[in-house]
């Protein structure tokens, strides 16, 4: 029996079906690269660069609110921290009022009781003197010390600064040493003063109700005017106690006295003297020597 020769099987083939959408490949490939491939380079390298994200003028104005916050925050903060200490300063303020008026009325009670001892210890001397026969030297030795109130006819001096303290009065600075001076009235213009009154003959001689004695000082302590240490303003009024005719008439001839009517004239220092019937000087706050001593007059054996 002849057998029939055998055949190789045939091995079928699979065939994956078309795509629905095959006829539509250009639309499929858009959809599936909706970003061009150059694009998506960019924005990566700028994610990597720390360029990307929000757009540069979204960044700025989000900048410009986070400053402004700041900003706000701090004021905040500065005012509450100022509300917590307002009741501290104002608290340290009204003690420093406090002392301040405490020691005024302290040294105004220390004043009075020396004004008061030193009337006692004038009476006193007065009344043994009276025992001795010798109060009238004790009245002529306070009067010239200034160890007593004193009053008379004499003369009143008023010395003022110029309208234009910045100049004199003919536009002109007054200089000496180099340094500017002005219109001011300053305190060797009030040493001249004083001692052309005393030398024209005045007996007791006040600056804005500061008796001077032998001891008195007049200096300067910036634009200030000193007198014992005691400043004084402007206007200066300036008493003298003495033959007031005679006093003013030779105070004005003298050379202080003219050289008072030049600063007038020249740099616009206001001036006025007048004769007055009575004038009340105080006595002097301080009359104490620390080093002369008296000389005693020893008998002849």
């Amino acid at each position: 029996m002849c057998g029939m020769p055998q055949q190789p099987p045939v091995r079928s083939t699979f065939t994956r079906p078309a795509r629905p959408d095959a006829s539509m490949s250009l639309l499929t490939n858009v959809m599936d690269h909706s970003l061009d491939d150059g694009y998506a380079e960019a924005a990566a390298r700028k994610k990597a660069d720390g360029t990307g994200g929000l757009p540069k003028t979204l960044r700025a104005k989000l900048g410009l609110a986070a400053g402004l916050v700041l900003a706000a925050l701090v004021v905040t903060v500065g005012a509450a921290q100022a509300r917590v200490a307002a009741p501290a300063v104002a608290k340290e303020r009204e003690e420093l009022i406090d002392r301040i008026e405490g020691e005024t009325s302290a040294a105004d009670r220390l004043e009075e009781s020396v004004d008061q001892l030193r009337e006692d210890v004038s009476a006193r001397q007065r009344e043994a003197l009276e025992k001795n026969g010798d109060g009238g030297r004790s009245d002529l030795m306070g009067i010239l010390s200034g160890a007593v109130e004193v009053h008379g006819p004499g003369v009143k001096l008023v010395v003022n600064d110029a309208k234009d303290t910045g100049t004199g009065g003919d536009g002109q600075p007054r200089g000496t040493s180099g340094f500017a001076d002005t219109g001011r009235v300053r305190d060797r213009d009030m040493q001249r003063v004083v001692n052309g009154l005393w030398e024209s003959g005045a007996e007791a001689v006040s600056i804005n109700g500061q008796r001077l004695t032998a001891l008195s000082a007049i200096r300067a302590a910036g634009d200030a005017i000193l007198v014992d240490n005691r400043p004084l303003v402007p206007p200066y009024t300036v008493l003298a106690v003495g033959d007031g005719e005679r006093l003013s008439t030779r105070f004005q001839d003298s050379a202080d006295g003219l050289y008072l009517h030049a600063l007038q004239e020249n740099y616009g220092i206001r001036t006025a003297i007048s004769v007055a019937d009575d004038l009340e000087l105080p006595a002097a706050t301080s009359v104490i020597v620390r080093t002369a001593q008296p000389i005693t007059e020893k008998g002849t054996s």
